[in-house]
């Protein structure tokens, strides 16, 4: 018996997509010769500066815009087709709400919009309140909501499709750190429903607390992918960590850690680093390269 073909949350292979500059001659390479792959019920954060090609990658991925050349695939179809579209669900960096409709209300609309009966509506709109933690503001107009609690309506409206994959554009920004925290434990517990998410940032320490793969991208060109804890090993040091160790230990490790019947080896690895200086490491690193083939 064959064994079942394993098909990736996202496929994106050799994607480039250079825009024409109007009334110019010139082109602008957004994205080059990016592949990346997402695998089902997998958080990936996808990282880089202004600029870097995040947005376009993503606009691409949902079929907002069309590629120049190269792939991309979301549970095995093209994002060219509008069909691929039917299992994700979307959070711009600056979602527009009608602020004269309640959350209730708000919920309601985008199950409409994806053609949900009204008895799945009122369930989606029950569920998907209390797993933002809006119960107590389903009835008020988002005119009145905070920014943290239009990003978590938003995070709601994306999920009222039910879809298998989340896309989430810098979810964070501008909401203070109560907010942020609690949408930080939403993509958790998205991920412990199997759902596959998709988190682009800026702000690496959440980043760094949610996501299983990180990839950088840094001119339009992903320099660097991983597993998280692989990506933060400082490859050329390693520590060890002893409990109730004295002098003599220390001075003698390698001949003594095994020998004693006190100590007890805890763990051995590499240190970490963080994201954030691993972030800022490889692309200053890409931008002197960059200065010295100009």
């Amino acid at each position: 018996m064959m064994a079942e073909k394993i098909i990736p949350a996202v496929q994106i292979n050799n994607l480039t997509k250079i825009f024409p500059v109007p009334f110019r001659k010139e082109k602008v390479i957004a994205v080059e010769g990016l592949s990346l792959r997402v695998e089902a019920g997998e958080v990936y954060g996808l990282i880089g500066p202004n600029g870097s090609g995040k947005s376009t990658t993503m606009k691409v991925l949902l079929g907002l815009i069309s590629a120049t050349s190269g792939s991309s695939a979301i549970f095995g179809l093209s994002s060219s087709e509008t069909a691929s579209r039917g299992s994700v669900g979307f959070l711009p960096e600056n979602p527009y709400f009608y602020k004269y409709l309640t959350g209730a209300e708000t919920l309601s609309f985008y199950g409409k919009l994806c053609g949900l009966s009204r008895r799945k509506i009122k369930e989606r709109t029950s569920e998907l309140l209390s797993l933002v933690d809006l119960e107590n503001a389903r009835d008020r107009r988002l005119g009145g909501y905070s920014k943290g609690m239009l990003q978590r309506i938003g995070l709601a409206q994306a999920l009222v499709g039910d879809p298998r994959l989340v896309v989430l554009d810098e979810p964070t920004a501008g909401v203070d750190p109560a907010g942020s925290r609690k949408i930080r434990d939403l993509i958790i517990e998205l991920k412990q429903r199997g759902i596959s998410v998709i988190l682009s940032s800026h702000l690496l320490e959440q980043v760094q607390e949610v996501c299983d793969r990180v990839g950088i991208i840094f001119q339009g060109k992903l320099i660097k992918e991983g597993k998280l804890e692989e990506l933060i090993e400082i490859e050329s040091q390693t520590e060890i960590i002893l409990e109730h160790a004295d002098p003599k230990i220390l001075d003698q490790i390698n001949k003594l850690v095994q020998a004693s019947e006190e100590t007890r080896l805890l763990r051995s690895g590499k240190p970490k680093t963080t994201l954030e200086r691993l972030f800022l490491k490889e692309t200053r690193a890409e931008s002197e390269d960059v200065r010295k083939d100009a």
